[in-house]
């Protein structure tokens, strides 16, 4: 997957919230396919005319602000997802690091995958909840917001219908792993020299082809967790679920029996149309958002470009660099004070 790269001139709490606004921004811009995208998961009414019809139907119906529905919450999910993925992941590589702190691709990237369940475990009622505000009509709402989604589903239906089709998820990882190992062992032979020589444009494409071909395999996989999540005997239309099962065995039977065996890739399209500007914005804007900080840090000129300070050792961290400065002022201001004291 996509990721962006860590920079050690930032301090940690500036590297999250870079990642953390860089996120928000990129999910909220691009929320009207990911409305696409689940609405066609779930099989509502609004998928049935294709991909570009969605969005004409989506309008007509609820207007311009349902193509925003459930981006609150979702962002609000980002938080707390990038904090315990971020710790587990460092928690797990650092158990498997050879001797001299080296680690294989493929133990990264099963430890990305194992990173990415404990996150979503912790997470899950808030992904629940995007579903089902994502598939009501915003103007006939059923839920109001986070907190009495949350209340709602918990009293009228169980803690359980809170995790309804997470085994999904852990069962979506492997496929979605398989689908970035495959990618990253022959990237050497799709730009015909070693990983290390790619410019930053190659690692961009990189990763949007890895989310492409990893979520394409795990597709499946979260279009019957989505329906799983959406429904509902307490909603209209059962949540707009365009089948009914029991399970979710019963939903892969159902699914395909009904509606045929592509029928699980519906929403792919506009998952792919979404990669491209989603990760190009999440890179753009953390970007952006590093070099304020780097220019607050001192370690540039201007926080309109990378353009380095003069004098400024840029191996040292942001504490390091602070402790060098003030050493440096503290030196100036005791050779002033003596060179006073000669005058006299």
């Amino acid at each position: 997957m996509a990721t962006v790269k860590k920079d050690d001139r930032l301090t940690t709490s500036q590297g999250f919230l870079c990642v953390g606004f860089a996120g928000v921004f990129s999910k909220t811009v691009t929320s009207p396919l990911e409305v696409v995208k689940i609405l066609s998961q779930i099989g509502t009414f609004h998928s049935k005319r294709g991909f570009i019809d969605s969005f004409s139907l989506i309008y007509q119906t609820e207007g311009l602000r349902a193509f925003w529905k459930g981006n609150v919450v979702s962002c609000l999910r980002l938080f707390p997802y990038s904090a315990i993925h971020l710790a587990t992941y460092k928690k797990i590589v650092h158990q498997h690091m050879d001797g001299f702190g080296y680690i294989s691709q493929w133990q990264a990237i099963v430890a990305g995958g194992l990173a990415g369940i404990t996150a979503a475990l912790a997470t899950y009622p808030l992904e629940v909840v995007e579903t089902r505000l994502i598939s009501q009509n915003c103007r006939e709402p059923t839920y109001r917001g986070v907190l009495h989604s949350l209340s709602h589903i918990y009293h009228s239906e169980g803690l359980l219908a809170l995790y309804r089709g997470f085994s999904l998820t852990v069962i979506g990882a492997v496929p979605f792993s398989i689908g970035c190992y495959t990618v990253y062992i022959n990237l050497d032979k799709l730009w015909q020299e070693p990983h290390s020589r790619f410019s930053s444009l190659q690692n961009f494409i990189n990763g949007c082809l890895a989310a492409g071909v990893a979520q394409t395999l795990s597709f499946p996989f979260e279009m019957v967790k989505r329906k799983m999540q959406a429904q509902s005997s307490h909603l209209p239309h059962y949540g707009g679920v365009d089948v009914h099962f029991s399970g979710m065995v019963d939903c892969f039977r159902q699914v395909i029996k009904t509606k045929g065996i592509l029928t699980l890739w519906s929403g792919l399209t506009a998952n792919m149309v979404k990669i491209v500007p989603y990760f190009g914005l999440l890179f753009t804007c953390f970007e952006m958002c590093k070099q304020v900080c780097l220019y607050r840090n001192g370690y540039i000129v201007s926080p309109l470009s990378y353009k380095l300070k003069p004098g400024v050792d840029q191996s040292l961290g942001p504490s390091e660099l602070q402790e060098v400065r003030r050493y440096l002022r503290n030196r100036q201001f005791h050779s002033q004070n003596s060179s006073m004291r000669n005058r006299w």
